[in-house]
């Protein structure tokens, strides 16, 4: 099939074709009520027989349609037939849901007038044309067609020339219909992006979307780094002390061993919450609040090193969100003193309860030598500054002159006020 054949009857412009058929259909109920209101002011013409009625019949039709394709449940049916049917790039995306902006509802009608305007020329025009063609064209071989034409009534005219050309004027005629077709088609789906496609107001409420579902899988990301890493932490050191002191003293292994069961059995709980998140709907940020200030006590006492605690304040007046990130920020304080301190070291954690603000500062000891950059690629780190971030803190880490690794972090208790827009 040549490239211009393609074009006229190929695959793709029949299905454009078929989509021209179906908006003349859709325009047919508008046309009707056109007659209806045509009728009204020139009762003596037949809107059917007489072509400037039928004009303005159609003319009538199309504002009609246009009001009606401003509902916001039209967009969603025009592109799924224009999926369907037009033939788009792939790198021409449409929108999806319904037309939730004026500007989305203008261009939604927009396209619907043009649709079914086109589609009701390219209608009429097969319904006329393929019939009519057909006998130009069987005019030579079937004398019926000639007699009803009246051909020998119309004086001066040849007979002759007009049969042998009139299978040309046929074929002629249904190669006219199809370039109409294909170039109304090509026009339809050139227009397709523009007044289908996303508008501004569509691409941020997308965008919005999207920082959303990732921020909800950052923070599922945090809470797997802190709670999982955490117990992975305790529980190698807690494995290994038991492992060198095995035959020597089992007391200690039973109370390693205890610490053990009772951490992988928390953190199970904890990843079942988290990766439970994973099959609801919504962005999950109530069952993402996790354990608060309240629930130190085991994590303190089961860490692994010797803790040392002093509060100033009643950490349980502290609200929940910042209690639960306060939790999970001392969690990661503690695992790396786990795995970077020094084995056995104290470790020191001072919490602060203000009228505006949390503050709390690990410090851990240093190995001895000169300092270096803590392994494990700043995941931790970097995920407590995130949460402090998320709630209007900030958060500090690193090596001190006095030979300790210091983490503190300040939290607001109270959200951030947003900025009006």
């Amino acid at each position: 099939m040549t490239p211009l054949i393609a074009r006229l009857v190929g695959r793709r412009a029949r299905l454009r074709w078929l989509h021209l058929i179906i908006g003349g259909a859709l325009l047919m109920p508008y046309f009707l009520v056109g007659t209806v209101v045509v009728g009204l002011y020139a009762p003596d013409v037949n809107p059917f027989t007489s072509l400037p009625a039928q004009l303005a019949a159609f003319g009538c039709a199309l504002p009609m349609a246009a009001v009606t394709a401003l509902l916001p449940t039209a967009r969603p049916l025009s592109v799924a037939a224009a999926r369907a049917l037009c033939g788009l790039a792939p790198d021409r995306p449409l929108a999806d849901g319904p037309a939730a902006s004026r500007q989305a509802r203008a261009r939604s009608a927009a396209w619907f007038t043009l649709h079914v305007g086109l589609g009701g020329i390219i209608s009429g025009m097969t319904l006329a044309l393929v019939p009519f063609s057909v006998c130009v064209a069987a005019l030579p071989f079937v004398p019926a067609l000639r007699e009803s034409a009246a051909l020998d009534a119309r004086p001066g005219l040849d007979h002759t020339w007009v049969l042998a050309v009139a299978p040309l004027a046929g074929a002629a005629m249904l190669v006219a219909l199809a370039g109409c077709a294909a170039a109304a088609g090509a026009l339809l789906a050139n227009r397709a992006p523009v007044l289908l496609g996303p508008t501004p107001d569509d691409r941020l409420a997308a965008a919005e979307r999207r920082a959303a579902e990732l921020a909800v899988r950052n923070r599922l990301a945090r809470e797997l780094h802190d709670s999982v890493g955490h117990a992975l932490s305790a529980v190698t050191l807690q494995a290994g002390a038991a492992r060198r002191v095995l035959d020597s003293d089992p007391g200690f292994v039973r109370e390693a061993l205890t610490a053990i069961e009772e951490t992988t059995r928390r953190t199970v709980g904890e990843l079942d919450a988290v990766l439970g998140l994973l099959r609801q709907d919504g962005d999950g940020s109530d069952a993402l609040a996790g354990p608060g200030l309240d629930a130190l006590g085991g994590p303190l006492a089961r860490c692994g090193v010797p803790v040392r605690y002093e509060a100033d304040g009643d950490p349980g007046a502290v609200p929940g969100p910042v209690s639960a990130e306060a939790y999970r920020i001392v969690q990661e304080g503690l695992s790396n003193a786990l795995r970077h301190g020094v084995p056995g070291s104290p470790v020191r954690l001072r919490l602060g309860v203000g009228a505006r603000e949390l503050t709390l500062v690990l410090d851990s000891a240093l190995p001895p030598g000169p300092p270096v950059a803590r392994p494990g690629g700043g995941r931790g780190l970097t995920g407590v500054k995130e949460r402090a971030l998320l709630l209007g803190g900030a958060t500090e880490a690193g090596p001190r002159d006095d030979g300790v690794w210091r983490l503190a972090a300040r939290l607001p208790l109270q959200a951030p006020a947003k900025e009006p827009r």
